[in-house]
């Protein structure tokens, strides 16, 4: 009998207070624990479909039921649609390169012993307790030394921008890698070594097919980060054209007397999606992406 029938048959047993004081509890947590999510996401979308635009008319939900504010945001002199382009296009590269970099770079400390490599792994972790915040003025002074020789990276720029995100996270991730990697036996190297494989043919067609559950989880959480920063993003763009999202809707609601809210709840749903659809895709690897790599066997 396997475990989990023996605790369906324990659970089912309990009755009364005793089954209240080790399992009813539970779900009670669980309950509070949903409602305390979904009602703020719900007043969200009731502003969203409310064609007055106000955070006070959204008192009562679903009052009002339009479409308006969807239709609104690719309105005239609305640049929403291009600041999603330009997010998604951040975002993309940015957990695409994260993923290949550290990787790479966990892929060499697990497996190479080379001269400074314990010295390396130490200052990845010293720097990643420093706040972010402590980089920005040396952020902004080194792109605008980088912009008279080559604008392309410099300030105001979505590669620039890309830049300083695969900087940022390049620490935390690998040391995320690196205990993956080392759960991996050796023997899978070797064996391959033997068979004639370099050692790029090994991290590609071996150890790469592998790890897809920690490189999912990676992607993932670079991608939700680079999608919803602002600081970095106001700092690095300056044009109204080179926003991303959450940069561009913070400029709708700078002025609180005119703000649209409407319509910025409609953009909020929308921003949501992506996040949402690609959560879903990599569900299945999120548990065993960060946990595998924190017991070994």
């Amino acid at each position: 009998m396997s475990a989990a029938t023996v605790k369906k048959n324990r659970e089912s047993t309990l009755k009364g207070a005793r089954w209240w004081k080790e399992v009813g509890w539970r779900h009670m947590v669980g309950v509070l624990m949903i409602i305390y999510c979904v009602v703020p996401l719900l007043y969200v979308l009731s502003v969203s479909l409310n064609p007055g635009g106000t955070l006070a008319g959204s008192n009562s939900l679903f009052t009002k039921i339009s479409f308006q504010n969807y239709v609104d945001l690719g309105g005239e002199g609305s640049a929403y649609w291009l600041w999603v382009i330009n997010s998604l296009i951040v975002s993309s590269v940015t957990a695409v390169g994260t993923v290949l970099m550290g990787a790479a770079a966990a892929y060499a400390f697990s497996r190479f012993r080379f001269k400074g490599r314990r010295a390396t792994l130490t200052s990845l972790l010293l720097v990643q307790m420093f706040p972010q915040m402590l980089a920005f003025v040396a952020l902004y002074l080194l792109l605008l030394g980088i912009q008279d020789i080559f604008p392309v990276i410099g300030l105001n720029s979505k590669l620039g921008l890309i830049c300083v995100y695969l900087g940022g996270a390049l620490g935390s991730n690998t040391f995320l890698l690196y205990g993956f990697f080392n759960s991996i036996p050796r023997s899978l190297d070797e064996a391959a070594m033997i068979d004639g494989a370099t050692h790029a043919q090994t991290f590609w067609t071996i150890i790469m097919p592998l790890v897809r559950p920690v490189l999912a989880v990676v992607g993932l959480l670079s991608f939700i980060s680079s999608l919803g920063d602002f600081v970095i993003a106001k700092v690095v763009l300056q044009d109204h054209h080179q926003f991303t999202l959450a940069v561009g809707m913070y400029m709708w609601a700078a002025d609180q007397k005119t703000t649209p809210w409407g319509v910025f709840a409609a953009g909020s749903v929308i921003a949501a999606v992506p996040v949402i659809l690609l959560f879903q895709y990599l569900q299945k690897y999120i548990v065993s992406g960060l946990t595998a790599g924190g017991v070994k066997e």
